[in-house]
């Protein structure tokens, strides 16, 4: 079976642009129809692809979180470039980790995390997260084999070594909570794994932002954008924009 691998998007509509920033062995129909959900409502909309994501695990295992980090400020100068100066940014997991680490390091409107890992986090417990990529890869393909590919044989083929700068970016991140300023909606899905739901209250408790508000959704795990309750996350992303000052100024792209 052949796999169509996701793409980066953008809906131009509105003066107000909102960057949606996908997980770890994610992809940007992740964050799809919350891009639709806003557009629909005149906001424009650009979701970056990290690089080696959506395609197949030998080439994910073979990029780094610099090269992923790089991806997400790519979307976020992609949104400059066409004009925007305000810029929301709404991640889910990573990408709510990369949306604060935006907010610490450049000019940001109001910040979204959903799932947000911000506590230290094992190496062991990144690397799963690889194994169950690469057995779904391995199904969707076609090419799953239930004796030779056990998660223990793939542990041995499909390691990546970088797991650890990954978990020194996230504590780095999550050091620099308290300089951040902008606006902050923090969303959590009480089923996710409660290590998730406590990194939302670190979160919460650390960034410096007069604007700050956490929201659980009772029926809901990780990926709240794909979860049973996605209308009220999309509704409630939506919301928290609209309370938002914005300009309504866009500059003329030149």
């Amino acid at each position: 079976m052949k796999i169509i691998p996701p793409k980066p998007f953008t809906i131009e509509k509105g003066n107000r642009a909102v960057l949606l920033l996908h997980g770890f062995t994610g992809n940007t129909n992740d964050v799809k129809r919350l891009g639709r959900y806003l557009s629909d409502r005149n906001y424009t909309v650009h979701a970056p692809l990290y690089k080696g994501h959506g395609g197949d695990p030998n080439t994910l295992i073979q990029t780094n979180p610099i090269e992923w980090w790089n991806s997400a400020l790519e979307g976020y100068d992609e949104l400059r470039k066409l004009g925007y100066e305000e810029i929301a940014v709404a991640g889910v997991s990573l990408g709510g980790i990369f949306s604060l680490k935006l907010g610490e390091e450049r000019p940001t409107k109001a910040i979204v995390t959903m799932s947000a890992p911000a506590l230290a986090k094992s190496v062991e417990s990144l690397q799963d997260r690889i194994i169950d990529y690469t057995i779904k890869y391995k199904k969707l393909a076609g090419t799953y084999d239930e004796q030779t590919d056990q998660p223990q044989e793939l542990a041995k083929k499909f390691r990546m070594p970088s797991l650890e700068y990954l978990q020194g970016m996230i504590n780095e991140t999550s050091a620099k909570l308290p300089e951040i300023q902008a606006p902050v909606h923090i969303l959590r899905g009480l089923r996710d794994d409660d290590y998730y739901c406590q990194s939302a209250d670190l979160i919460y408790n650390s960034v410096k932002s007069r604007i700050k508000s956490v929201k659980s959704f009772i029926n809901s795990g990780h990926i709240l954008t794909l979860d049973k309750e996605k209308e009220l996350v999309f509704e409630e992303v939506y919301r928290f924009f609209e309370g938002l000052q914005w300009s309504d100024k866009k500059n003329p792209v030149s």
